[in-house]
């Protein structure tokens, strides 16, 4: 079995004293988060960065103390096994602007919405445990 790994964030923002999450949706119209590929020499953290930037053009700071994965087998490619690592990462007053070479859209929703945008349960799962993590602080 062969591995992929790729880092991303759960990105967010305080608008009115109110949370919005960042979600992205891509060109197949899978919602979820900017994540990608980590590169030679880069640390989770960096690969996080990276992408965030590169498919939202947000430049994010990403919390201490939260980190979590997700890891599922890649249906299209036979025997590989991916693992995700999430950050959590926030931003003031920048302007989105989506990678149209990979994204159809980059949508800022608040938790309840983003909970019914997500055909996946594993990002449901994540959003949860960044919004509590959130709440807790």
């Amino acid at each position: 079995m062969k591995y992929e790994k790729s880092c991303g964030a759960v990105v967010f923002t305080r608008i009115n004293n109110e949370i919005k999450y960042l979600v992205i949706k891509s060109l197949a119209g899978i919602y979820g988060f900017p994540k990608g590929h980590v590169e030679q020499g880069e640390t989770e953290e960096q690969t996080a960065l990276r992408e965030v930037f590169e498919e939202t053009g947000i430049s994010v700071s990403l919390l201490s103390g939260f980190r979590t994965t997700d890891k599922y087998c890649i249906s299209q490619k036979e025997d590989i096994e991916k693992e995700v690592v999430y950050f959590l990462g926030e931003y003031h007053n920048q302007e989105i602007r989506h990678q149209k070479e990979e994204l159809s859209d980059a949508v800022l929703v608040d938790y309840k919405t983003a909970m019914t945008l997500f055909q996946f349960d594993s990002n449901r799962k994540i959003l949860t445990e960044a919004n509590k993590f959130l709440s807790d602080k």
